[in-house]
């Protein structure tokens, strides 16, 4: 990668939807120049989808809770027993393995506090191999970042 891909999906990461002659003519080069660029970094895996980013304020999910998951071990078996049950909520936004206190954070979207109760009573203590949850609900988000930070030194290493 060299300075002109990160600068293509510097601003594809901004807006996805930009069409491909006013892309090459921000990073300068010609339309089907700019067309292969983007078409090797899908192949390669860079660009891996596109989407749209929709207001949870605006539908209603606009609370966010980070919910810790312990287990009752961490067998392999019963660590994916959890990961395949916790891919069937739409409400689970995402889901880390962790290390320290908890095996997992998720980050959950609801509407409100007795939505969040519903879906902690109904789905996540019913999880498989749940020991303990714990639930640090956010106050406000103060912002949201979906562009990853690209640098020219950093992503030149990435062959």
């Amino acid at each position: 990668m060299d300075k002109i891909d990160v600068a293509i999906l510097q601003i594809l990461q901004r807006n996805g939807r930009i069409n491909n002659a006013d892309l090459a003519g921000q990073v300068g080069l010609s339309a089907s120049a700019c067309h292969r660029r983007v078409r090797a970094l899908e192949k390669a895996g860079i660009i891996s989808s596109y989407v749209a980013l929709l207001s949870a304020e605006k539908l209603g999910m606009a609370s966010s809770v980070f919910v810790q998951v312990t287990l009752e071990n961490q067998r392999r078996e019963n660590l994916n027993r959890f990961e395949e049950a916790i891919t069937h909520c739409p409400q689970i936004m995402e889901c880390f393995l962790m290390t320290g206190d908890a095996d997992y954070l998720l980050r959950v979207s609801v509407r409100d506090a007795t939505d969040y109760e519903r879906l902690h009573h109904d789905v996540l203590t019913r999880l498989p191999g749940v020991k303990r949850v714990n639930s640090n609900y956010a106050i406000r988000k103060v912002f949201r970042r979906t562009a990853l930070p690209l640098a020219v030194s950093e992503v030149n290493q990435i062959k």
